[in-house]
């Protein structure tokens, strides 16, 4: 039954079994006596006073063939849930109604049943089970909702695993193993402080201006005053 994919697990059961009772029950209403006929029409009319312009013979086999219609729309599994469990719902609700309205069924003043209200009471599990049927999500909406928690499942995943990355990166440079931006700024001053130091010393000038070239020829003793170079 769940093979046609129409059908999910949890809802054959329900199908199942409320499909092959109704369809049983109008099954034994199509050759029904005219005792049976009566006592159920005469039920029905006092809820739906309309009914009253069908006789009970053709009343009953209306209502068998409604139910065998029912039944077999439970058990086909091509028929898509949600539009069986609405017929089921529509179905029972009526039951429900027939209930409600039918004195002798109820007790006074209650909504539980009479010893000969029993049988009629449990058609509430009917509709219990046509509105959980009628209720179920979609199959096509439950796929494309599940594709799309997937996606942003692997879209969060992902986005976790990049913020990872930038946290051990800036945890790495918290510590020392990579400078931080004023790190930066400080060694690219040293690093053009060193290369303009290369740079005097390959043009044979010192720190403080003196030319090596001067200080080989005078000696290292030679006062800068007596240098034309310092004046």
């Amino acid at each position: 039954m769940s093979g046609c994919g129409k059908v999910k697990a949890w809802q054959v059961p329900l199908r199942l079994v409320t499909g092959a009772f109704i369809l049983h029950s109008g099954m034994e209403k199509w050759d029904g006596p005219d005792e049976q006929a009566q006592g159920v029409h005469g039920m029905a009319r006092q809820t739906f006073p309309f009914l009253e312009n069908i006789d009970a013979p053709r009343f009953l086999k209306l209502l068998a063939a409604g139910e065998i219609a029912l039944g077999a729309a439970l058990l086909t599994p091509m028929v898509p849930t949600r539009l069986a469990g609405a017929a089921l719902t529509g179905f029972a609700g009526s039951l429900m109604a027939v209930y409600a309205q039918t004195p002798g069924l109820r007790k006074e003043g209650s909504v539980w049943p009479t010893p000969d209200g029993i049988g009629v009471s449990k058609d509430s599990w009917l509709l219990a089970i046509g509105l959980a049927l009628t209720l179920s999500p979609h199959q096509k909406h439950h796929k494309q909702v599940k594709h799309i928690k997937h996606a942003q499942h692997v879209k969060h995943v992902k986005h976790a695993k990049g913020h990872g990355g930038c946290h051990k990166h800036h945890c790495h440079h918290e510590q020392g193993g990579h400078p931080g931006h004023h790190g930066h700024l400080k060694q690219a001053k040293l690093v053009a402080r060193e290369a303009k130091e290369a740079k005097r010393l390959a043009k044979g000038v010192s720190p403080d201006g003196h030319s090596h070239h001067h200080a080989h020829r005078h000696g290292p003793g030679h006062a800068r005053k007596g240098c034309p170079a310092h004046h």
